[in-house]
């Protein structure tokens, strides 16, 4: 659990941003280390990178822990570590992402079936939607259902129930936007804290 932590807590998006176009990502747009923010704020290539890495470090917790014989319940305890990394970064001051694409990540591991389908899911909210907040709230609404109807090992249920209010809590914001009709659409340009339009 301690290494699913900290391979949770590797903020690919800071690193990338910062590379990449040499972008504080914490104070561009909504100041998220996740792949849309690195989208609005750097561009394709490098929001592909960053969420490569964020799926990566979670399926790897997860599978790790599978190479190693865990049980499910154990299973379970490593991807809300590595999606918890995620959450609160020891590596980046404690300020992190939403969780989704790490959550995708220990899901792909831990039930590839149910991984498979919520990736499905998302892409179809999204082209649908344009908005990314949206199909992650709708993706994440669908795990639990997933969990039990192609899985149904009762360890696995309880993680994709607590990963879905986990995903709900961390967009609360977002829903509020959503309703509101100024959540930012995928692909729209981020800006930074001061209002600049990043270029």
């Amino acid at each position: 659990m301690v290494v699913a932590y900290l391979l949770g807590s590797i903020p690919f998006g800071v690193l990338v941003a910062r590379a990449r176009g040499g972008v504080d990502l914490r104070r561009v747009g909504s100041g998220n280390i996740g792949a849309t923010n690195v989208l609005r704020a750097v561009g394709r290539g490098a929001a592909g990178l960053t969420l490569l890495g964020d799926i990566g470090k979670g399926a790897l917790a997860v599978g790790l822990g599978r190479l190693s014989g865990a049980s499910p319940t154990v299973l379970a305890m490593i991807a809300l570590a590595a999606v918890g990394g995620h959450l609160l970064p020891a590596f980046a001051g404690f300020r992190g992402g939403k969780g989704v694409a790490t959550t995708l990540g220990v899901i792909l591991a831990a039930m590839p079936a149910v991984g498979g389908l919520l990736l499905l899911i998302w892409l179809a909210a999204a082209a649908v939607g344009r908005y990314s907040s949206l199909a992650a709230l709708v993706a994440s609404a669908a795990l639990p259902v997933l969990a039990w109807l192609l899985d149904g090992r009762p360890p696995m249920v309880a993680l994709g129930i607590t990963l879905f209010l986990v995903v709900l809590v961390r967009h609360r914001e977002n829903i509020v936007r959503l309703w509101e009709g100024t959540e930012g659409k995928i692909g729209q340009r981020a800006k930074t804290s001061n209002g600049q339009i990043v270029k």
